[in-house]
């Protein structure tokens, strides 16, 4: 049990995270398994082609103190229903990284 779970118990209280989720679409199925069956036919032909992946993600980082939802917890006995109000175009920096065999690219903008 962590810490924070051990806290909230003995305060009585939740410990709540917002929920966020994509979308579920009809074809996405169809889409997913003709991916997987390109993926293990270019595996099966191309010895090296792990080596051609690349993993890459890009996060925006507010510079007005809005704190990202990801990182966010409520300490609450029961849902607050909690509204952040934020500026429409907030100062931000957003950073880009990949992984692939040959190591790490990283992109500050």
């Amino acid at each position: 049990m962590t810490f924070d779970v051990c806290f909230a118990a003995a305060l009585k209280e939740n410990i709540l995270k917002p929920k966020f989720g994509l979308a579920i679409h009809q074809n996405d199925h169809q889409a997913r398994r003709r991916f997987v069956e390109w993926a293990q036919n270019e595996i099966a032909v191309v010895p090296d082609f792990h080596k051609r992946i690349l993993f890459s993600d890009e996060s925006h980082f507010c510079l007005n103190g809005y704190v990202n939802k990801q990182n966010c917890r409520i300490w609450s006995e029961a849902n607050p229903q909690v509204y952040v109000e934020t500026p429409l175009h907030p100062e931000k920096l957003t950073v880009w990284c990949a992984l692939w065999a040959g190591g790490i690219l990283l992109q500050k903008r």
